[in-house]
């Protein structure tokens, strides 16, 4: 193909663009005059815009750092209200970014309103050194404001985070009856599915909110051990085991239906070093799992020691830890605790000091404080905070203190008045970790144990529940459900939550009705499945209540049927109303009650005469030998004289 000449692109420009050579050449306006621009000054123009931008932008944050400072001096002050400039000053803020931005949006709008540049592209080099300029420094912008709706939910949530009174789950509440006597553990595994609660009536019941109906039952009761008051209940990181500790020198694991897993061994209590015996030789006071090993849990004793245990392992203990005084003596462990990441074991004893130990150094503690609380008192609990910086101790001493392990020289709040007349009334956190919660106890008769809420920044008394007219032992308050378990001093343990604020839990059993009893299900028996049994043993299974409810009616044994009177012989033991054994005759002829009320006298003389005419049984047998009357009644004096036997008339 030629190429045209001068003149014939000068005709072309005259008398316009032929469609068929921009159709060859592959772009439009082919003929057009091209644009002369200048990429300095483009650069500069956009250099210019990014740094006004910029330049805005900053001035906006730094206003925004202004509010945050003052907010701030507002909490210090307590002053929870923002006030109404600093709310102006974002609006105005928010209104002047988005001008800017609609601004600048005009111009590059204006910008590419323009005609369409036409003529030769730009060489690849300085094209892509132009995005890269324009690039950095878009980069370089900070982000813009939000908008005024985010900003005012950002002020919306700042409210709810500077008052946490606002977040407790207390506007409706369920009672779980236990029993009649103090509910001294709670445990509640991390699904929150399951509900275990110990008492002073050696009881376990496990509740299941999931199976539950408003009757609110326990599922299933049991005595692990026996004869000894259950002190803590705890499940483990997995939820598939729980530790129980009572009264007894040995903890037990039990599995969620309550079938025994291990039993801790007893040590020799003749060995004077406790640290040479095999497990605890005297009574336990609480346990506690390990929050990140499957199967070490911790127990401490009156025998002066604190050990840790294996599941695999119950026949001897994994490591002994022995508290001890300034002077070097025994002291008694309390209560016990693990830290949030398990690195650290805490224990509070009888002398009021509270001890922290390396979980890998048992000889000597990491921190001791010698008077945390006053000596002679059983600090009931120690609990970490969910960051593990704080720890919370409930004292026997009727106050409850705050303290920094990184500075574990003196506490950094204390709170007095808080009465406790039980060795386990504990205290927790709340999921946020803003407040703290413990309980009071009451004499009977004397007012209503409350749940206290402290604030953990200021340590002020912030809210109170009265639960009820008992002492209040065990709180829980579960990260997950967000709902709080309290057990009370007289039987009764009471789950909190808020329908809107809470999840599953107690809001599963109380939209389910209670169910009535059948009769069926109380007149039949239970189907007991026994999948190792031979099939000679086997009960056949029942397939219809009704069918069943029938056979049990014609059973003499399981309807309570009275038995009718024998008729004809006798039958299975019993004897008949005639027949012809010696039993029947004797019953029948001999054995009746042939009374008789005439005179015993009348009827003995009333034989006299026929006895005297023909003598049968006693006067033949004296014929020979009977001696005549000798003494006879006369009527009168000649009748006596005349009758006077021979020996008497003769005269001597």
């Amino acid at each position: 193909m030629e190429r045209p000449g001068p003149s014939e692109v000068a005709g072309s420009d005259a008398s316009g663009p032929d469609p068929q050579l921009a159709v060859t050449m592959g772009f439009t306006g082919f003929g057009k005059k091209a644009r002369t621009f200048d990429l300095e000054a483009m650069f500069e123009q956009t250099r210019r815009t990014a740094v006004e931008r910029s330049r805005k932008t900053l001035e906006a944050r730094e206003k925004e750092e202004e509010m945050n400072r003052e907010k701030e001096l507002r909490r210090q002050n307590e002053d929870t209200e923002p006030t109404s400039s600093g709310s102006h000053v974002v609006r105005d803020c928010s209104k002047s970014s988005s001008s800017d931005t609609s601004s600048n949006g005009s111009e590059e709008s204006s910008d590419s309103s323009d005609d369409e540049l036409i003529g030769p592209p730009l060489p690849p080099q300085m094209a892509e050194e132009s995005v890269k300029h324009m690039e950095e420094n878009i980069s370089r912008l900070p982000p813009p404001l939000y908008e005024e709706e985010e900003d005012d939910d950002d002020d919306g949530d700042s409210e709810d985070d500077e008052n946490p009174v606002q977040k407790i789950p207390d506007s409706h509440e369920i009672t779980l009856k236990h029993g009649t006597k103090t509910v001294s553990a709670l445990g509640l595994d991390p699904s929150g599915a399951r509900l275990v609660t110990g008492g002073y009536d050696y009881d376990v019941k496990f509740w299941d909110f999931a199976g539950m109906d408003a009757s609110f039952k326990a599922f299933r009761s049991l005595q692990p051990c026996e004869c000894h008051q259950i002190k803590s209940l705890q499940y483990s990181n997995t939820g598939d085991m729980i530790l129980v500790v009572s009264g007894s020198s040995q903890a037990k694991v039990i599995d969620r239906d309550g079938f025994e897993v291990m039993e801790c061994i007893k040590g020799d209590q003749y060995i004077v070093d406790m640290a040479n015996t095999k497990g605890h030789t005297a009574m336990l006071h609480t346990g506690s799992w390990h929050p990140k090993i499957k199967g070490e849990f911790m127990t401490c004793s009156n025998d002066a020691t604190v050990r840790t245990w294996e599941v695999e392992n119950p026949k001897k203990q994994k490591s002994v830890f022995k508290p001890r005084t300034m002077q070097g003596k025994k002291v008694i462990p309390t209560t016990c605790t693990y830290s949030r990441d398990g690195n650290l074991i805490a224990a509070a004893c009888q002398n009021g000091s509270i001890q922290i130990w390396d979980r890998n150094l048992t000889v000597h503690p990491k921190f001791h404080y010698k008077q945390a609380h006053d000596p002679g008192t059983d600090t009931s609990c120690v609990t970490f905070s969910y960051d593990g910086n704080v720890l919370a101790s409930r004292g026997g001493d009727d106050t409850l203190k705050l303290w920094d392990i990184r500075q574990f020289n003196k506490p950094l709040f204390s709170a007095s008045g808080l009465p406790t007349m039980f060795p386990m009334t504990d205290c927790c956190f709340s999921p946020d970790d803003k407040l703290i919660v413990t309980g009071t106890s009451v004499q009977r008769g004397c007012g209503s144990g409350k749940l206290v809420f402290f604030e953990r920044r200021t340590f002020q008394r912030v809210y109170e529940i009265d639960i009820t007219d008992a002492s209040v032992v065990r709180c829980l308050w579960h990260p997950k459900l967000n709902q709080i378990m309290v057990g009370t001093g007289n039987g009764l343990a009471k789950v909190y939550y808020d329908p809107n604020k809470s999840q599953r839990g107690a809001k599963l059993c109380v939209v389910k009705t209670q169910r009535k009893a059948k009769q069926a299900e109380t007149l039949t028996q239970d189907y007991i499945i026994t999948p190792h049994a031979l099939p000679m043993f086997r009960e056949p299974r029942q397939r219809s209540t009704r069918k069943q409810l029938e056979k049990d009616r014609l059973d003499p044994l399981k309807s309570h049927k009275p038995e009718p009177p024998v008729a004809g012989p006798g039958r299975g033991g019993r004897v008949g109303t005639h027949g012809g054994t010696l039993s029947s005759y004797i019953v029948k002829n001999i054995a009746l009650d042939k009374t008789d009320d005439s005179n015993p006298r009348e009827a003995i003389l009333r034989h006299a005469k026929a006895a005297e005419d023909n003598p049968y049984w006693v006067s033949p047998a004296y014929s020979k030998t009977q001696p005549k009357t000798m003494f006879a009644q006369v009527e009168s004096d000649d009748e006596e004289t005349k009758n006077e036997p021979e020996w008497k008339k003769r005269k001597i």
